[in-house]
């Protein structure tokens, strides 16, 4: 599993600090980057009411934005429950796991401060950006929701991870970003469609709002530990390096 794709470069015993260091400021400016311009695009819906997929679309383009920036450095998680998931996948260590995710929160207040730092009062609205459910779901739609979409998202990282396609990392960029703006416009306007724990808190923390915040932390983690799990298990199957890299393979026969 070593190096079998550009966008998870695996952390072990001995790599240098510097390998550290980097991947801790990639997670920390990928997911800085995700919140500002992220939730820079939400001003208008909520000032102005535009439609729900013009947001949904740009949060979409962000992340692919940042995994093209930042996938060759550290992966460009953003999100904890990537990062558990891949840890699940034994993609990485546990306290290069524990790195990333102190980056990604961090990361992620830092530019939704500075997002609130730059922009007009009269923009800044109390709920900007902030995940919320809608008035008539219930708390177990909404856990159910957030958990749905959030293995979804965690299959398809964890197939871009799959060794057997390797071929096609020149379009991950593009395959992860598009993902998020389907379920944000799926489920956007019923829970907000965070999947990201660290997406969630950081409007919180700042408007010190915490209603249902829980679920946000919950439902995801429960999906990303799930989904890694069983894909893991059940659909991942490891390869030859030979096989991998051989231009005359049309396909790879699983035994």
């Amino acid at each position: 599993m070593k190096n079998f794709l550009l966008l998870t470069r695996p952390f072990e015993n001995g790599i240098i600090v510097r390998e550290h260091i980097c991947c801790f400021l990639s997670e920390f400016f990928g997911t800085g980057m995700l919140l500002f311009f992220g939730c820079m695009g939400c001003v208008y819906y909520e000032v102005n009411k535009y439609n729900q997929w013009l947001s949904a679309l740009n949060f979409g383009l962000v992340v692919l934005i940042v995994v093209q920036c930042f996938g060759c450095c550290s992966g460009a998680h953003l999100n904890p429950v990537i990062t558990i998931a891949a840890w699940i996948y034994n993609m990485l260590s546990a306290f290069a796991a524990s790195l990333y995710i102190l980056a990604q929160f961090t990361g992620a207040y830092c530019g939704y401060a500075l997002l609130h730092l730059l922009l007009p009062s009269s923009l800044c609205t109390p709920n900007l950006c902030m995940t919320t459910l809608r008035v008539d779901i219930t708390v177990w739609q909404a856990i159910g929701i957030e958990f749905c979409t959030t293995v979804a998202l965690v299959w398809v990282t964890c197939a871009v991870w799959d060794p057997r396609n390797i071929r096609m990392q020149d379009s991950a960029a593009i395959r992860i970003g598009l993902t998020i703006s389907a379920l944000a416009l799926a489920a956007g306007p019923l829970t907000g469609a965070s999947m990201n724990p660290a997406r969630s808190l950081a409007p919180a923390i700042w408007h010190n709002s915490y209603d249902h915040h829980w679920i946000y932390w919950l439902s995801p983690i429960m999906a990303g530990i799930f989904a890694a799990s069983f894909y893991r298990v059940v659909f991942r199957r490891e390869v030859d390096s030979a096989d991998i890299n051989n231009p005359k393979l049309e396909a790879i026969q699983i035994p």
